[in-house]
């Protein structure tokens, strides 16, 4: 992982800037998730936990992994205000994604929101595929192009070309745009964020062309 991305990295980042990164789930999780039913979720890079929250008192089993010690404080923090009964969906995990291996099929949602790993991205998506069940869903969002930020490199088509499309079908590869409120003075700016949605299938293919006739 570059310096600047590593774990020391991000605990500076967040003792620098107490409670900043505790916002509105992402976006493109809302608009994602409007369509699921609740199930179990993995949010990977889940900072001070603000998709957690979102996805917990919507009703999903949630598990937040972060590499930040820092972060993963706040969010526990955070998850205290919640009721006790979405307090109690949600588990939090301190571990380094760059090397961290997900339990194998364990959840219908694994999501992750400009995440930055030491290697490739097309591997951190792979990883991260092998944690949801058949029938289940996976949501990367990263910084696009144009996005004046300096992981914004991996096109969202060679995410989507990681998966095997005998296991995967990709619903969404695309840039969209959205309004944010933290441009300066105050002000409103256009953010370009990279989206992929892909829905693993209930059965693979290689699992059944495996299968002796």
């Amino acid at each position: 992982m570059p310096e600047q991305f590593d774990a020391a990295y991000w605990e500076s980042r967040y003792a620098d800037h107490a409670g900043h990164h505790h916002s509105e789930p992402n976006p493109h999780l809302v608009r994602q998730v409007a369509g699921l039913s609740p199930g179990t979720a993995l949010d990977a890079g889940c900072g001070e936990g603000g998709s957690v929250l979102w996805l917990a008192e919507s009703g999903w089993r949630v598990t937040g992994v972060d590499v930040s010690a820092t972060a993963l404080g706040r969010a526990r923090q955070h998850a205290e205000g919640l009721g006790d009964e979405a307090a109690e969906r949600i588990d939090l995990l301190e571990a380094d994604l760059t090397t961290w291996e997900p339990p194998q099929a364990r959840f219908d949602l694994v999501t992750a929101h400009y995440v930055h790993p030491g290697g490739p991205a097309e591997a951190l998506v792979q990883r991260l595929a092998t944690a949801v069940v058949p029938g289940g869903v996976l949501l990367v969002v990263d910084h696009g192009p144009g996005d004046e930020h300096p992981h914004a490199d991996t096109p969202v088509e060679a995410l989507a070309a990681a998966l095997d499309a005998r296991d995967w079908t990709v619903e969404v590869a695309e840039v969209r745009s959205r309004e944010h409120g933290d441009g300066p003075h105050g002000h409103r700016r256009t953010l370009r964020d990279s989206v992929l949605v892909a829905r693993r299938h209930r059965v693979a293919a290689s699992t059944v062309s495996a299968v002796p006739r």
